[in-house]
Formats: C-alpha cells, sequence, structure tokens
C-alpha cells in the first residue's frame, strides 16, 4: 500500500485554524465516543429495538429475548446510564422506555448505513 503523507510538507493554516475553531470540545467529544460505545453490544441494541416497540419491565424483556433477568437489567442500567432508556414505577414493577426519539434516529441511520 502506498505512503498516505504529502508529497511536500506544507501546513495550511488558515484550513487547519478554521477547522481547530469548529471543533467540539474534548470532552464533548470524549462523551460521543462513550455513547457510541453503547452501541456496540449486540444485547443493548436488541433491547432497543424491544423498546421500539413497547414500554416493558425487566422480566417481560427477559422471556421475549430468553436471557436471564439480571442480564437484562444489566444493559438496562447501561442504557439508563447513557440516557437511551428511562423508567418509572407501576406498582411493583419497573417499566423501561426509550428516553427520547434520538435514540430511535440513532439506530435507524445505523441500520441504514450498514444496508446500504
Amino acid at each position: 500500500m502506498a505512503d498516505e503523507c504529502c508529497e511536500v510538507y506544507k501546513v495550511h493554516q488558515d484550513i487547519v485554524d478554521a477547522v481547530r475553531s469548529s471543533m467540539p470540545d474534548e470532552d464533548l467529544i470524549c462523551d460521543l465516543g462513550e455513547l457510541y460505545k453503547v452501541f456496540g453490544d449486540s444485547t443493548r441494541i436488541k433491547i432497543l429495538y424491544v423498546l421500539f416497540q413497547s414500554e416493558m419491565c425487566v422480566c417481560d424483556i427477559a422471556q421475549l429475548l430468553n436471557m436471564g433477568q439480571s442480564a437484562i437489567s444489566h444493559q438496562l442500567k447501561v442504557l439508563k446510564n447513557s440516557r437511551l432508556v428511562k423508567s418509572r414505577r407501576e406498582g411493583k414493577s419497573i417499566i423501561y422506555f426509550l428516553a427520547d426519539a434520538h435514540v430511535r434516529t440513532i439506530v435507524d441511520q445505523g441500520m441504514e448505513h450498514i444496508c446500504e
């Protein structure tokens, strides 16, 4: 494979400065990277797809995905900590649901990209 370096070393400082000034803060970039890591687990993606269809408790999600409740609870905690999923109490049950429409958009765009 050919070397990807410029043949002549000349920094285009005006371009570098313009791009640098438009870059998000380093903390925001790190947060975005952490958010995308959450989507790196297929169980979490399955849970999100389940919650696209209906709000559910841990028991229902575990039954649907043929997994243990503790495994589902762990993944829901990760999704909640990433602000992708929210919950509310209904009697003795905790009901989980998508945090907002952005979650579906992120997953839908990812799926669209890999299906192109």
